[in-house]
């Protein structure tokens, strides 16, 4: 059996043979798309392959860590009786749900328990900036937008001023000049405090597991906070919470009723949605197309006017996990916030994300509580705070989108 290492080359091998594929001379679609199909088949069988071991080897590696905590946590419960490690253990291989009425109310209360009579919390806290490194690679706007950090979390506002309307004026001799003096506005920069929300432990399993109970709890708390920051980052409303680059983006493209576009969008509507960015963000080399995963299945079926794929497969050799894969000329940054192609569904963006700014301010916080109401149940308390905020910090259209057909 080969190699993950293996599969990778090979596969990178394959996708580069496509690219050089579709893009020679003289495509004939009877003898060519075949032979496309076919490379696409085996490049698809090689990702599969890869996805397979990865997704194996990630399981078992979680599963072999869930049992072995929830394990420990079940023996050290029965050997000193103790219901906080029994629900600890019932909570790592069911979640929630696995929990009656009863134990989540005591789990509520416990967590909720912070009043000055009781001790109030000792604190110890830690600044991870490895969390803020994990977020960077999770759901794709932070991989895309301008990320910045500031020491305050008060307002940023960003003055703008549209003057792609405004023009100059041919007039004769000895005649006033116009008058047009410029407008501007103010676009406002928030940020936003999120929670992992709390997970208590028993601190006999921290003392007797063999494992690292800690950074087990940490990777939780990471994966919480960049699902929740990236789909605000998507698709927020601004009210409340970050302006999503989907909901401030302008319209591009709509489809039109009866073009079959309520699940698909055509060559056409791509092209168009392409050109509704203006060629001065175009210029700057930096636009791509952000979609779902399955609108990339329905892009991949797509060929252009000589019915040459105009999907073309990332196969950079040496990049940390490839390059991605390109529509058009251009990358595509696979975001499962963004909505899937449906009847009015705004499903593909097109355009320069470096506009979208992300702003946290200082680094995630990992705290730890090791006294008052967990320390009374014999339990220490986990909580990552963090304080982010983003906005489409732009007035010209660097980032537009397509709406498919209502029916």
């Amino acid at each position: 059996m080969l190699s993950i290492q293996a599969l990778r080359e090979q596969r990178a091998a394959k996708a580069k043979a496509i690219n050089d594929h579709a893009t020679k001379k003289d495509w004939n679609p009877a003898v060519d798309q075949p032979v496309w199909d076919a490379m696409m088949a085996e490049h698809d069988a090689l990702s599969a392959q890869i996805k397979n071991i990865e997704t194996s080897l990630a399981l078992t590696a979680e599963l072999i860590q869930n049992e072995t905590v929830a394990g420990r946590a079940e023996q050290l419960a029965h050997d000193r009786n103790s219901p906080g490690l029994a629900m600890f253990a019932k909570w790592l291989r069911g979640g929630v749900s696995a929990l009656t009425i009863e134990e989540c109310t005591t789990i509520r209360n416990t967590l909720s328990t912070s009043t000055g009579s009781q001790g109030g919390f000792t604190v110890q806290t830690s600044v991870a900036k490895q969390l803020l490194d994990a977020l960077k690679a999770f759901g794709g706007m932070r991989a895309v937008a301008e990320v910045f950090q500031t020491e305050q979390g008060n307002d940023i506002s960003f003055p703008t001023s549209d003057g792609t309307s405004e023009v100059g004026e041919l007039i004769g001799q000895n005649t006033t000049a116009t008058g047009l003096d410029p407008t501007f506005a103010a676009l406002t920069l928030s940020v936003y405090k999120y929670s992992s929300k709390v997970v208590a432990v028993p601190f006999e399993l921290i003392q007797d597991s063999q494992i690292d109970v800690e950074a087990f709890v940490r990777s939780r708390l990471v994966t919480r906070l960049g699902r929740i920051t990236n789909t605000h980052f998507t698709v927020g409303t601004g009210t409340g919470q970050p302006n999503g680059v989907i909901t401030a983006a302008g319209v591009g493209v709509t489809a039109g009723a009866g073009t079959s576009q309520v699940t698909a969008i055509t060559y056409g509507s791509l092209i168009d949605l392409v050109h509704s960015v203006d060629p001065a963000y175009r210029a700057l080399n930096n636009c791509r197309f952000m979609m779902h995963d399955q609108s990339v299945k329905v892009i991949r079926k797509i060929v252009d006017g000589q019915q040459r794929p105009i999907f073309a497969p990332g196969y950079e050799t040496g990049n940390p996990g490839g390059a991605p894969d390109r529509l058009l000329g251009y990358p595509i940054q696979v975001n499962q916030d963004v909505a899937q192609m449906a009847a009015n569904a705004k499903s593909i963006a097109f355009g320069d994300f470096s506009f979208y700014k992300i702003r946290d301010v200082m680094d995630v916080t990992l705290f730890r509580f090791d006294d008052s109401a967990y320390a009374k149940l014999g339990q220490v308390g986990f909580l990552a705070w963090m304080r982010s905020g983003g906005n489409f910090i732009d007035v010209g259209g660097s980032v537009k989108l397509f709406v498919n057909a209502a029916t």
